[in-house]
């Protein structure tokens, strides 16, 4: 069972506000201040400190928070496990481009694996999941994009193919571009903290550009929309390659490729370091790569 103190100091870290974290825990608020000034003179450290009229972690409480966020989890689970009759409990995360278009296969599997499981997927872009993962929402995720390996422990799925698309008749269709080629076309992008937004500024950042660099930039959160907008030729995309397998198929729309390196993602299985449940979820990462 976890510290009621360390519970009342995760939630500060969420919340960066006394009064806040109060109404959360329903204490009031000189009581957590009391189990913040408990931790720090148990830990012989400060773990917050006013900049200003902010509330911010210190190093050691950020290094606190790192370690506590895991035991949180365990003692939550280990009572999820004792209390429920199920006999197998999931939360998994998926970032879009996997929940729409590749985990339907791994869910199948696990249901037919586990027909008394109790099962639950979110999907989400990367900044929502990893957030769940750290709040203990979430056992793990399968991610695209970018996250530190540091505070989590990861196991490569498989790659995909990251290229452009447009309409069949744009003169971009069926061939390689330099990046400045494409500058003045109308580029339909992800929102901001989706695997796949990074993936593509990421690579415009190693060829010196960024987003800017267009003349005009869309932001659109639904694969089918940025697909149909594609398809009537109201602009260029970069997606995954199972996101448009079948309009490629169907001849709806055309894909093109950046000149130079081929562009490339890495889907991971992502969950908090130091998880106890982890070697459960082994059945669930056996087609991808170590």
């Amino acid at each position: 069972m976890l510290d009621n103190r360390l519970t009342t100091f995760l939630v500060l870290c969420d919340t960066m506000n006394y009064t806040r974290a109060a109404e959360r825990l329903c204490i009031t608020q000189p009581a957590v201040t009391h189990h913040i000034h408990f931790l720090e003179e148990y830990y012989g450290c400060r773990l917050f400190a006013y900049e200003g009229k902010h509330l911010c972690l210190t190093a050691q409480g950020e290094r606190l928070r790192e370690l506590a966020r895991p035991l949180a989890y365990n003692s939550r689970k280990i009572r999820e496990v004792l209390a429920s009759p199920a006999p197998v409990s999931l939360r998994v995360g998926a970032t879009k481009t996997i929940g729409e278009f590749v985990v339907a296969p791994l869910v199948s599997r696990f249901l037919r694996a586990h027909p008394e499981a109790s099962f639950s997927l979110t999907v989400e872009n990367t900044r929502y999941l990893l957030g769940e993962i750290e709040a203990g929402r979430l056992d793990f995720a399968l991610i695209e994009g970018f996250f530190d390996r540091e505070h989590y422990a990861a196991r490569l799925y498989r790659r995909e193919a990251f290229f452009g698309v447009c309409a069949p008749e744009h003169p971009l269709a069926g061939r390689s571009a330099a990046l400045e080629e494409l500058l003045e076309e109308r580029i339909i992008v992800r929102e901001a903290g989706s695997g796949t937004r990074a993936i593509f500024e990421e690579a415009l950042r190693r060829r010196n550009h960024t987003l800017g660099s267009f003349s005009r930039a869309v932001t659109v959160s639904e694969f089918s929309t940025i697909k149909a907008l594609v398809e009537d030729n109201m602009g260029i995309s970069f997606l995954y390659a199972p996101v448009v397998e079948r309009e490629l198929a169907a001849g709806t729309l055309a894909r093109f490729d950046l000149a130079g390196e081929p562009l490339s993602g890495a889907f991971h299985f992502v969950w908090l370091r130091d998880n106890l449940f982890a070697g459960q979820w082994a059945e669930w990462m056996g087609e991808g790569g170590a």
